[in-house]
């Protein structure tokens, strides 16, 4: 049986399809063909490449290695190549130029001391001396107590002098003496030409007897009266035997009257009785006291007293006992004392709320601390007073307060 189309195959040779298949082909082949040649190309391209850079890698480890093998070598002289190694002195260029020669110089003690020793100007050595004289005297002014204005000179009980550091809790004294007027021997405050001050005596017993109108008429303003005693010895509390007198007669001249009591107490409660003793005496006189009630501890002179044995806080309670019960009993309490036992017996810093009565006989105290009364002397000439009167000034005006 024939199927469609044999005839025509087998009868016309090669068709037209058979010839488009084989060119086709033909051409894929030679497609193929050319991707095989190709890609041989590129491996073998980068194998050079590869060769290239491994036969890098084997130059720069021999060059590697020619350096550290060339530091053995270095001891012979030579590289690790053979060729002679490049050293520090073959740089050296300064070599091309001649070297100055110069001639020792021999050092003599003649040029030695030319050298180091220069000629001295005696008018630069003069002011050398004195400027370092000035330097001294500098520091000894500042480290000595006398002139540091931190000391304050004490003397003693056997006539001793101590220089004792100035407490600076303590209120200062702020009196400027070039104000003070002395006239017929009594000593004034004036400030803008106004006498601000008082003229005042303290008498006892001792005293005398008193002219009180020639007082009065000698310009004295107040007076300062012994009420009484405590023996030194016995203990035993006396009235003053001229007190009535002396309170009377100072009443009626019309001049100003304080009080003073001298105490031998050794314990508070006999302060407080010395106290009492003198406020019961001063009853009758209560509206004419203006001026303060002072306390008057001290020692004996060529005697012991009952206070030795006191410690000085022993002495600032008693004096506390004392101005306090004064106080409660509506007077102004006041303590006597001079310098040294001011600063030194007792202690001032417990004693701040109570006026001082300064006793120190000199033209100019040199007492640091605040004080309201002044004895500045105790044998001064006033008409009224046969010899000797303790003279005071009063820079406070109790009368009007």
């Amino acid at each position: 049986m024939k199927l469609p189309g044999e005839e025509e195959m087998g009868t016309g040779g090669t068709g037209p399809g058979i010839i488009y298949m084989v060119v086709g082909v033909s051409a894929f082949i030679l497609i193929i063909l050319f991707a095989v040649f190709k890609s041989n190309d590129n491996k073998h391209g980068g194998s050079e490449y590869l060769q290239k850079v491994q036969e890098q890698k084997d130059e720069e480890a021999q060059t590697q290695e020619l350096a550290e093998t060339g530091e053995e070598a270095g001891a012979e002289g030579e590289a690790a190549d053979g060729k002679p190694k490049l050293r520090a002195e073959d740089l050296d260029f300064w070599d091309m130029y001649p070297k100055e020669e110069t001639e020792p110089v021999e050092e003599t003690e003649e040029t030695d001391t030319a050298e180091t020793e220069v000629p001295k100007n005696p008018f630069t050595e003069k002011a050398e001396r004195e400027k370092e004289s000035e330097r001294q005297k500098e520091e000894e002014q500042l480290n000595d107590p006398a002139t540091d204005g931190k000391h304050t000179l004490i003397t003693n009980r056997d006539g001793s002098e101590e220089w004792v550091l100035i407490s600076p809790y303590l209120t200062k004294n702020t009196f400027d003496f070039t104000k003070m007027e002395d006239k017929a021997g009594l000593k004034r405050y004036m400030e803008n030409g106004r006498k601000t001050s008082y003229v005042g005596v303290d008498i006892s017993k001792h005293t005398g007897k008193v002219y009180f109108p020639s007082l009065k008429a000698a310009g004295v303003d107040y007076v300062m009266i012994r009420l009484g005693s405590r023996g030194y010895s016995t203990g035993q509390i006396t009235l003053d035997e001229n007190f009535k007198e002396n309170i009377e007669g100072a009443i009626d001249a019309q001049l100003d009257v304080g009080i003073y009591f001298y105490s031998q107490a050794i314990s508070q409660d006999e302060a407080v009785q010395e106290a009492n003793f003198v406020v019961q005496n001063l009853e009758p006189y209560r509206a004419h006291v203006k001026y303060p009630v002072a306390f008057n501890m001290g020692f004996v002179s060529n005697d012991n007293s009952r206070i030795e044995g006191l410690s000085r806080e022993d002495k600032t309670a008693v004096t506390v006992s004392f101005l306090d019960a004064v106080r409660a009993s509506g007077y102004v309490p006041m303590i006597y004392g001079d310098k040294e036992w001011l600063i030194k017996e007792v202690d001032l810093t417990k004693l701040q709320d109570y006026d001082v009565w300064l006793s120190q006989e000199e033209e100019i105290p040199d007492y640091p601390y605040r004080y309201a009364m002044w004895q500045y002397n105790t044998d001064g000439v006033l008409n009224g007073i046969d010899g000797g009167a303790d003279l005071n000034i009063c820079f406070v005006s109790y009368s009007e307060r």
